[in-house]
């Protein structure tokens, strides 16, 4: 009947609607999009009556890397791609975030020997045993996929890795490929699968190849991007990496909507004028009680705008309240943001960079030297262990520890990261109960004016501890190789206070006094705020007289030779500092007055330049 056609009409209407974006995006022909919504909904998997999988000769190798199969069209008929149902759906045998594989390969009953099996290695046991866990582990980065959803929290936002079923894990690679392969996400069930399409005719006995690096155009990257599956050795690369050219700022800040300040005379602010603070960050209402400031709610009347959110136009600000003091500079992203911040330390010392920044590439433009760079170091034998880590992700969501050099290559396909040298050597500390920790430190600048350059630290730092004792391996780990704040599993453990901490830490350290460790991390805040403001924005933080800022930098200690040297890991704007106010109510007092008094009273502050 008439009303059947219908129906499926709607519901195919309906289907386009919740995924043309996706569909387009994977670059799913239009042609193909019924036959999809038509096997997705009546669970069609039909790519068996038309392909098969083809033995070939194994050549011995090392374990689980000689991929010995291929797929062939088998159907007589062969396979036309203007034929509307030469869409195929292709099942994912595992789907996973990567910080429970471990758990999952060791627990899931069938799926290790199955993991094994997909990947030619030789597992004939019923118990998983942790050597074949780790080899899966090692071996998976060459057969992963993944995608990330769009909606829902940070958490949910973390990209998801697959392997697809035995048939579509040997599709082999071609430059010239006869197929694509994409992720579809179907929203009303729920699913993940891969859609396989052609992009020409087949017949019968043609080889199914896709293209392994989704139609990268550059020649260089590409060849980087396949060295899972095929050797080179990148002679001809360079492992230097030169600070980026000025369009990788000029597109940063064009990218953050900045409208630069009109030049302005720096206001003085009168002796003892009580100075109206707008903000709406209960921190700052909640603590600041000095009386030279008094809280106020209407912005239009502030002599202060102290902003949670970014402030983007400084230009009308400029023009039409220039002696209204912000808690911002413009351009300051460029020390905030985890890939300038690397580009900017470069000015202090070429390539690697400072002794006080970890060796950092940018994944997304930087991965042939940061391949070079690592090569030369296995050459070497020194160790390769790296941390990869999302530009723009909060703390420890995404981030990745590993030594393999497949894993780190493969992370670019999903959210755009840097890889940082992982401290192999770190400055540990002995907590009673626990052993030798990593820990790391957080401490407040507050940058008062960039010309002159006017930068203090306040003297209170915070300290975070590891959970668990700190060794080389087991880096999916989170309680060994992180620093948290919400001790989880009922770890009962005590905040250690700075002033508790210094004693500590000189009694285990005694060749180390803490005032030498701290000038050492003076002078790395002195460098980099000297190498952020030592050229113009939007090349450098713009010198705009009403702008006051503080930073949070995080950092950690690390041996080198027999010298204590600090590592910064990055700088937070517009920081938490709900435990600042917890244990220091004055913190926003001190901070206030340090930034925009000009006799602050006895504040526990250092001036670093």
């Amino acid at each position: 009947p008439s009303s059947g056609f219908t129906n499926a009409d709607e519901e195919f209407r309906v289907f386009v609607a919740l995924h043309s974006a996706a569909l387009q995006a994977s670059a799913i022909p239009p042609v193909y999009w019924r036959s999809l919504h038509h096997k997705i909904t009546s669970e069609i998997y039909d790519a068996g009556e038309v392909f098969g999988i083809m033995q070939e000769e194994r050549k011995k190798d090392n374990p689980g890397n000689e991929i010995r199969c291929k797929v062939v069209v088998t159907r007589e008929s062969g396979l036309q791609a203007s034929e509307p149902t030469s869409v195929f759906l292709v099942d994912h045998a595992w789907t996973y975030r990567v910080e429970h594989a471990r758990q999952q390969l060791e627990q899931i009953p069938g799926l290790l020997p199955r993991m094994a099996a997909l990947m030619g290695l030789d597992f004939h046991g019923e118990v998983p045993d942790p050597d074949t866990v780790e080899l899966v582990m090692e071996c998976m980065w060459k057969y992963n996929q993944t995608y990330q959803l769009s909606q829902g929290s940070p958490e949910d936002k973390v990209p998801v890795w697959y392997i697809m079923d035995e048939f579509g894990s040997q599709v082999r690679h071609s430059d010239q490929p006869t197929c694509s392969m994409a992720p579809f996400f179907y929203v009303q069930g729920q699913l993940a699968y891969t859609v396989l399409w052609p992009l020409q005719d087949l017949h019968e006995g043609d080889e199914v190849t896709r293209d392994y690096t989704y139609g990268e155009p550059d020649p260089l990257v590409r060849r980087c991007c396949l060295l899972p599956w095929i050797p080179s050795d990148l002679e001809e690369v360079s492992s230097v990496t030169a600070e980026p050219p000025d369009s990788f700022f000029e597109n940063i800040a064009r990218e953050n909507q900045e409208q630069l300040p009109v030049e302005i005379q720096p206001y003085t602010v009168p002796k003892d004028k009580v100075l109206k603070v707008y903000s709406e960050m209960s921190q700052v209402t909640n603590n600041l009680s000095h009386p030279r400031f008094q809280l106020i709610e209407d912005e239009d009347e502030a002599d202060i705008i102290w902003r949670y959110n970014h402030i983007k136009d400084y230009s009308k600000l400029s023009v039409e309240r220039p002696h209204v003091l912000l808690n911002q500079f413009p351009c300051e992203s460029i020390i905030t943001v985890k890939d300038c911040l690397a580009a900017v330390a470069r000015r202090v010392k070429g390539s690697p960079g400072p002794d006080w920044l970890p060796e950092t590439f940018n994944l997304q433009t930087e991965l042939p030297q940061f391949i070079k760079h690592y090569l030369m170091r296995q050459q070497r034998g020194e160790d390769n262990h790296w941390i990869c880590k999302p530009w723009n992700l909060a703390r420890g969501l995404d981030t990745h520890i590993t030594n393999n050099l497949d894993y780190i290559i493969r992370q670019r396909e999903s959210t755009p990261k840097v890889v940082c040298k992982y401290l192999e050597d770190p400055v540990l500390f002995n907590r009673e109960e626990v052993g030798m920790v990593k820990f790391d430190i957080r401490y407040m600048l507050m940058l008062r004016s960039v010309q002159p350059l006017r930068l203090y630290a306040y003297n209170v730092f915070w300290l975070r501890f590891a959970n668990r004792p700190f060794s080389l391996d087991h880096f999916d780990d989170y309680q060994k190789h992180f620093t948290v704040m919400n001790y989880a599993e009922g770890v009962e453990l005590k905040q250690v206070h700075y002033d508790e901490f210094i004693p500590m830490f000189e009694k285990q350290y005694p060749q180390y006094p803490w005032k030498v460790v701290e000038g050492e991390l003076f002078k790395a805040f002195k460098e980099l705020f000297e190498a952020a403001t030592s050229r113009p924005a939007p090349y450098g933080i713009c010198p705009y007289p009403s702008s006051r800022a503080i930073y949070a930098v995080d950092l950690m200690l690390k041996w080198s030779e027999r010298i204590i040297q600090p590592q910064i890991l990055e700088l937070n704007f517009s920081p938490d500092c709900a435990r600042a106010c917890l244990y220091h109510p004055d913190f926003y007092n001190h901070m206030f007055q340090t930034l925009f008094l000009d006799q602050p009273e006895e504040c526990p502050i250092t001036q670093i330049m």
